[in-house]
């Protein structure tokens, strides 16, 4: 069991599957929120600290971490503080629990829709933790910026973050950037559901007769989905169009070796990514910019991945693209590191990343 007086940090991700905490010794002077070198990955070993030169350092102790399969509730006044409270509390006695952790010295929570549904947070939870578990330092984050964190800690760069979506976040340490990420129907070119929408309308086009059309991809349509006069019944009266629509990403990537139109879909979506990339990295620091790419849609592997680099090297010439380091957990860790640590270096925002000390 580790001292029980040290102090300690947590995190919290919430999203669209459910809600994850974790919590984390804070090691006094050290880290508070920096990256690792740039490329490392060690998934293996979720517990990786980094130093201040950007090495890692596994000298923190292990993470600790619960999760809930229950996603926060969501109505019109935005996210409910009260149903995350109820998963929150619990969770971190049972961390407390296992880890031994008494003295919780900061906590950064990353949402999806924070910036636009998180009012109620930014209202009650600063209030709730401070009495509930001593909590001072909270950081209130969206998912992008947790997910920027946990690709690149506190150094100055972008990220693309594309799993049914797409968003692409970048700073140079004064504000932040953002471009995409507007959802399936007015954006997200690239992602996921962009990506398998493309490639059912191929599909279709083929079954009709119409130019553009793919018999590689209205085969697979027909595998998973089954007669194509069937797809509209099955898609349009779904809640979640974008999830079933972004299901068919993979089999795209499938044909792509040796289905051209395939294979154009993804040379469409890199150029998408990398286009959002580079409006959002800063170019004017006089110095290599890191971009990292991280979410599930980059599982589909060299089919998208070697047209995204070829693009990203045409658009951002001066910039490295670099394996995230870590995930959005990782990320909610490294913002609470550096609040509990006092070295701060993303800048704040009202929206993306509020920030409430005592």
């Amino acid at each position: 069991m580790t001292d029980a007086g040290a102090p300690w940090v947590l995190g919290v991700d919430s999203g669209g599957s459910g809600v994850r905490f974790a919590l984390r010794r804070a090691e006094p002077g050290a880290r508070a929120g920096h990256s690792g070198r740039p490329g490392h990955s060690d998934r293996a070993d979720r517990s990786d600290h980094f130093d201040r030169s950007g090495q890692p350092d596994r000298s923190g102790g292990p993470v600790a971490t619960v999760v809930s399969k229950e996603p926060v509730r969501t109505g019109p006044a935005g996210i409910d503080p009260g149903h995350l409270l109820e998963q929150l509390l619990p969770a971190v006695e049972e961390l407390r629990k296992s880890t031994g952790a008494v003295r919780i010295t900061a906590a950064a929570v990353g949402a999806a829709g924070m910036a636009t549904l998180g009012d109620g947070l930014r209202a009650e939870l600063p209030g709730a933790l401070s009495r509930a578990l001593g909590v001072r330092r909270l950081a209130l984050a969206a998912d992008a910026v947790t997910a920027y964190a946990g690709a690149l800690g506190q150094r100055a760069g972008a990220v693309v973050a594309a799993g049914t979506g797409m968003i692409a976040l970048g700073t140079d340490l004064t504000t932040w950037r953002r471009a995409d990420g507007w959802g399936h129907l007015l954006g997200d070119c690239g992602g996921g559901a962009w990506i398998g929408r493309a490639g059912l309308d191929a599909a279709l086009r083929h079954h009709d007769g119409r130019p553009g059309g793919s018999a590689p991809l209205l085969a697979r349509l027909e595998a998973v989905f089954g007669p194509p006069a069937q797809l509209p019944g099955l898609l349009y009266p779904r809640g979640d169009r974008p999830a079933v629509l972004a299901s068919f990403a993979p089999e795209v990537a499938g044909c792509a070796g040796s289905d051209p139109v395939a294979a154009g879909i993804l040379e469409d979506a890199a150029r998408h990514i990398a286009g959002a990339a580079a409006a959002v990295c800063p170019t004017s620091l006089g110095e290599t910019s890191h971009v990292a790419l991280t979410g599930g849609l980059f599982k589909v592997g060299e089919p998208l991945l070697a047209p995204l680099r070829r693009e990203l090297a045409r658009l951002l010439p001066q910039a490295r693209t670099v394996e995230a380091a870590g995930d959005p957990l990782d990320g909610c860790l490294v913002i609470a590191e550096g609040l509990a640590g006092g070295e701060w270096r993303l800048p704040p925002d009202p929206r993306l990343l509020w920030i409430a000390t005592e």
